[in-house]
């Protein structure tokens, strides 16, 4: 496995706006129309903090450097859209389609992700600090140097995915699915049963994901998330 430094070189989209039109506008006139003027302008981010942007379909968009703070993306088509270092912390993406998207250095802090998908995405150094993933599908996902703490992936599908050295202190039940989890984790995981949970870590954590068809090594944290 390259080092998470490389990974992010090779992630980085070369940009499409230029030649990039929304295939179906939000239906929220205000969200409409920040797009427009931004497409039309010279500046590079969009700032979609607060808006509603339900109903479009923003798929193949470079929303590099983008703000989306508190934005509601709710059902939104985002296949194979840029959020190179975009700010969504505290978005909705309940259900958003985000299948093959860059997602490398984003800001997913307190995102909603509720049965998301996030198929084949690239989430080097990525941040879902305290976010909701529960449901959501990682089948695929590259998930390198990321902060996941406190995230909630109970319900979630990370069939096939790549870890790499990821702070991964993450909450999941017996419907998480891990087969085919491969890479480097530093953990511990929460792993809840009805009412009551446990903490596994090390030894105890992979063999964990092993039972369910996962081969994953705990290796001790180098160093603390910023």
């Amino acid at each position: 496995m390259a080092d998470v430094s490389k990974a992010v070189g090779e992630i980085v989209s070369s940009g499409v706006r230029n030649n990039w039109k929304p295939t179906v506008l939000p239906a929220d006139p205000e969200a409409t129309g920040q797009l427009q003027e931004w497409l039309a302008s010279e500046e590079y981010n969009l700032n979609g903090m607060g808006r509603d942007f339900r109903g479009a379909d923003l798929s193949g968009g470079d929303f590099s450097d983008a703000w989306f703070t508190d934005a509601v993306l709710t059902g939104v088509r985002l296949v194979g859209a840029s959020f190179y270092r975009a700010d969504l912390q505290s978005a909705d993406l309940t259900g958003a389609d985000l299948t093959g998207a860059d997602l490398v250095r984003a800001n997913l802090d307190d995102a909603v992700l509720r049965s998301a998908r996030l198929d084949g995405a690239h989430m080097a150094r990525a941040t879902l600090c305290d976010a909701d993933a529960s449901g959501a599908s990682f089948r695929g996902t590259r998930i390198l140097g990321a902060s996941l703490l406190d995230t909630d992936m109970r319900g979630a599908d990370l069939t096939d995915a790549v870890l790499y050295e990821n702070f991964f202190e993450i909450k999941v039940d017996e419907s998480t699915v891990v087969h085919g989890l491969t890479g480097t984790v530093f953990g511990p995981i929460t792993v809840f049963s009805g009412e009551s949970s446990r903490e596994l870590a090390g030894a105890e954590l992979e063999s964990w994901i092993g039972a369910r068809g996962g081969q994953v090594q705990v290796i001790p944290p180098r160093r603390q998330p910023k």
